[in-house]
């Protein structure tokens, strides 16, 4: 058999002394909290004053590695169309890095960009270059007569269509919509008189 029921100190007090218990949890709580209060002031105390500097891990060369830039790009400075960057000489001093550089066209291609067509050279310069000019993505690179010749040989009008409305990873237009057909076509153009 079971025994009878012993109410507890709170279950006999919580009819006759609802405020006695609220004190109580009260009371309680702000225990709680001066405790944690107080253990957040040891953490701090112990390990917040200890020095550092005699580490190995805070040494100058150590942070300097912590913090240095993931990469640097070096762009050839004679490329047409190089930029340069006078905030990027202080990053290079400070963590040697293997620069990236992106070839000049093939000389072929530069004696035909003198002679070439002032449109097709301007697009090709601000838009195709960023992909043609390195073989993205399995662009053909400007001036690579074997990788130009199969595309050549399907016709004009089929590579201004690749171009005016895209192909594989090739955006249409280049990625810049606010070019005319006309501009896309003498770009096509000024890319296959240097394949050729």
């Amino acid at each position: 058999m079971s025994e009878p029921h012993h109410p507890g100190p709170i279950e006999e007090n919580i009819d006759s002394h609802p405020a006695k218990v609220a004190i109580g949890v009260l009371i309680g709580a702000v225990a709680v909290i001066i405790a944690i209060i107080l253990l957040a002031q040891f953490a701090i105390g112990a390990y917040g004053s200890r020095s550092r500097q005699n580490e190995a891990a805070m040494r100058p060369e150590r942070v300097a590695e912590r913090i240095a830039p993931v990469a640097h790009l070096a762009i050839d400075p004679n490329a047409p169309g190089a930029m340069t960057n006078a905030g990027a000489a202080p990053a290079a001093a400070a963590a040697p890095t293997a620069p990236v550089a992106i070839p000049p066209p093939a000389a072929a291609s530069q004696k035909t960009a003198q002679a070439g067509n002032g449109a097709g050279k301007k697009v090709f310069d601000s838009v195709c270059t960023a992909c043609h000019g390195t073989g993205v993505a399995g662009a053909p690179k400007f001036g690579d007569k074997a990788a130009w010749a199969p595309r050549i040989a399907t016709g004009k009008e089929t590579l201004y269509n690749a171009a005016l409305h895209g192909l594989r990873a090739m955006p249409p237009k280049g990625g810049n919509p606010s070019l005319s057909d006309a501009d896309v076509k003498a770009a096509v153009d000024y890319m296959v008189a240097a394949a050729k």
